[in-house]
């Protein structure tokens, strides 16, 4: 298990939750620097790791640059590369920006497709991947976040019963003007909703931060919070009653709590949400986010029709099915293939 060491203390406290270790950590992360730099440096730690372990196959997950550059890694040393969550797509390069090239330069090397659903899928079917290559899986992430809050007590706002606004924000496209406008919207709701608290998780990127607390950090129903470890978090998703947010894996978990998502993006590699209801595409727009959620607070139908949507990315077997095709690929005993059980997406 191989760290490329980015936003190291969050990722340990994840990895802590499950119980598991890394084997390496290239420590890459400096403060403020370019995506050529963290792309750099990937290659030339994992391809010193290829070097020294010398792997049957290399497995990652999701749209980070690590992901990109380990299927680079992976192509220029013959080995196969097993992509989980494969398939997602805006069909926009520049959004999400740079996670949709990564996306699609990461399928063009990709020995097994793990697509979390029929659209992903889809999408590959379009770029012309041999549909023997891809598998229909469900998303990890359901897995986990149904793990966790099984396992986890809840320990957010236990004494209070005021309804919980869940923000975060982190998205590249969104920094600068579009942080700003935010901000901006989540004040206004915040004067106008004086009932509810706003809880922000304020992502470890300093640029995030300071543009977003000087707009909110003096009003007396808005919690500005350090991004809370894996456990906490999921716990605090299940507390809220709404969530805004630009991340994809929050746009998959939270339909599982039957939490309606806003999302604050312009396009989504997510639509399943918004086929299903669970979540709505509302932009960076200060008028829009304003008028988008006060919609849904207002409306008890609205809102309704959204908490009652069932999710469409996962029912938390994907890792057993992921497992059982990869050790299956390797030649390695693996469980019975009965206990495969093809996806029902």
């Amino acid at each position: 298990m191989l760290s490329t060491g980015q936003h190291g203390s969050i990722l340990k406290k994840s990895l802590d939750v499950f119980g598991l270790k890394l084997d390496d950590d290239l420590k890459i992360m400096s403060s403020k620097q370019s995506l050529s730099s963290i792309t750099s440096k990937c290659i030339l730690g994992i391809q010193d790791t290829i070097q020294n372990i010398k792997p049957s196959v290399i497995v990652a997950q999701g749209d980070t640059t690590t992901t990109f550059v380990s299927s680079l890694a992976a192509f220029y040393n013959k080995i196969p590369f097993m992509h989980v969550e494969a398939g997602l797509r805006t069909n926009s390069i520049q959004e999400p920006f740079p996670e949709e090239f990564n996306r699609r330069a990461t399928s063009l090397i990709t020995t097994h497709h793990y697509a979390p659903t029929d659209a992903a899928k889809h999408h590959l079917l379009t770029e012309r991947i041999h549909p023997n290559n891809i598998f229909v899986t469900g998303n990890t992430g359901i897995d986990a976040v149904q793990h966790i809050a099984e396992k986890t007590p809840q320990s957010w706002y236990q004494d209070s019963k005021e309804k919980i606004i869940l923000v975060t924000t982190h998205r590249r496209e969104n920094w600068g003007q579009s942080q700003i406008n935010i901000a901006k919207a989540l004040s206004s709701l915040s004067k106008k909703y004086m009932q509810m608290r706003i809880v922000i998780c304020l992502h470890p990127n300093p640029e995030i931060r300071e543009t977003i607390s000087p707009y909110l950090e003096n009003h007396p129903n808005v919690d500005l919070i350090d991004a809370p470890d894996y456990c906490h978090f999921v716990k605090l998703m299940q507390r809220s009653s709404l969530i805004l947010t630009d991340s994809g894996g929050i746009q998959e978990e939270a339909p599982s709590f039957g939490i309606p998502v806003l999302v604050l993006r312009e396009k989504t590699e997510r639509p399943e949400g918004l086929y299903t209801g669970n979540a709505r595409l509302i932009g960076t727009d200060e008028e829009v986010i304003f008028r988008e959620t006060s919609y849904l607070l207002d409306s008890e139908s609205a809102y309704t029709k959204m908490s009652n949507a069932s999710t469409p990315y996962g029912d938390g077997r994907a890792a057993a099915r992921i497992r059982y095709l990869l050790l299956k690929y390797l030649n390695i005993d693996s469980p019975k293939e009965e206990l495969w059980i093809p996806s029902k997406q």
